[in-house]
């Protein structure tokens, strides 16, 4: 009677496998779960309220302004209103690449062609340097877009042109629009003043007073047609050159007769409409709110820039 006492007293608890099972699940397998579950609450963004202190003490210190300026930068808005000066200086190529295009470009990160790698650049230059541009601009595989970014599309265009011309390529630098502009206009204007000076330079006879009538009539309609091109130009300028100077998104050129001709076709009537409301990627107005009488003097000027 003593012996079966003894045994019972020195055999514990467990006597099954059973047994011995359950006891291992509690004894490692919930404190486990139990730390997991810790640390899930302590990472977790949604917490009753007053839970802010012991967290600052879990994660080591964080204050209630670190959690604040956290969540404030997680929810701020994703658009931003930017004006910039539009008579700033253009930053060159090399610039644009040293602030923007270093990150991939030097080291080929994310399939990006390394500055200088001929061979990488080759097929890329093969496709033209405006293929280029709107890769750039628009993004093309890891690379976002860069068009509306921190530099101006000329700008961007630059740096293609800097890093193209480094591989092995012949792209000339852009041109501000407005240079571009009045490189372009330059032909014209000498070509103007060279057909308007026969007329100056006529004597006027006392035996044709009826000769100096009509260029006295038509006056108002000399002055109305120059006022006219005034309003076209500085359009232009302001506006039509963003894309036109550069030939930016497929618009054609400035002064580029090739690319004009077949638009020049269709009529003045046509390409004023579509410049009114809007065609492919150019948006109505050029995105201005010029009258309409406006946006014709600038189709004019275009046009007889490319004539």
């Amino acid at each position: 009677m003593s012996d079966n006492t003894q045994e019972e007293a020195h055999t514990g608890p467990i006597k099954t496998p059973q047994q011995l099972l359950l006891a291992v699940f509690f004894s490692f397998v919930v404190p486990v779960f139990a730390i997991i579950a810790l640390v899930s609450y302590v990472v977790s963004e949604n917490k009753p309220a007053g839970s802010n202190q012991a967290e600052s003490q879990a994660l080591g210190g964080v204050t209630q302004q670190d959690l604040d300026r956290a969540i404030a930068e997680r929810i701020r808005k994703v658009g931003t209103v930017e004006i910039r000066d539009a008579n700033r200086p253009l930053k060159s190529g090399e610039e644009v690449f040293k602030a923007q295009c270093t990150t991939c470009h030097t080291a080929g990160v994310a399939g990006a062609p390394k500055f200088g790698d001929a061979a990488a650049w080759a097929p890329r230059i093969q496709k033209g340097f405006d293929a280029l541009v709107q890769s750039a601009l628009k993004g093309k595989g890891n690379m976002p877009p860069q068009g509306g970014g921190d530099f101006d599309d000329v700008e961007v265009a630059r740096g293609v042109a800097y890093m193209a011309d480094a591989a092995g390529a012949k792209f000339p630098e852009p041109a501000k629009p407005a240079q571009a502009a009045q490189s372009a206009a330059a032909p014209a204007s000498a070509a103007v003043q060279a057909a308007a000076s026969p007329a100056a330079a006529a004597p006027a006879t006392a035996s044709t007073p009826a000769a100096a009538t009509p260029p006295a009539a038509s006056a108002p309609k000399t002055a109305a047609a120059g006022a006219g091109a005034g309003a076209g130009e500085a359009l232009f300028k302001q506006t039509c050159s963003t894309c036109h100077a550069t030939g930016v998104a497929g618009a054609p050129k400035f002064g580029d007769k090739a690319a004009w001709a077949p638009r020049i076709a269709q009529g003045i009537p046509v390409l004023v409409q579509h410049a009114i409301s809007g065609k492919g990627a150019m948006p109505p107005r050029g995105g201005s709110s010029a009258s309409d009488a406006e946006m014709k003097a600038a189709v004019e000027y275009m046009v007889n820039a490319a004539k």
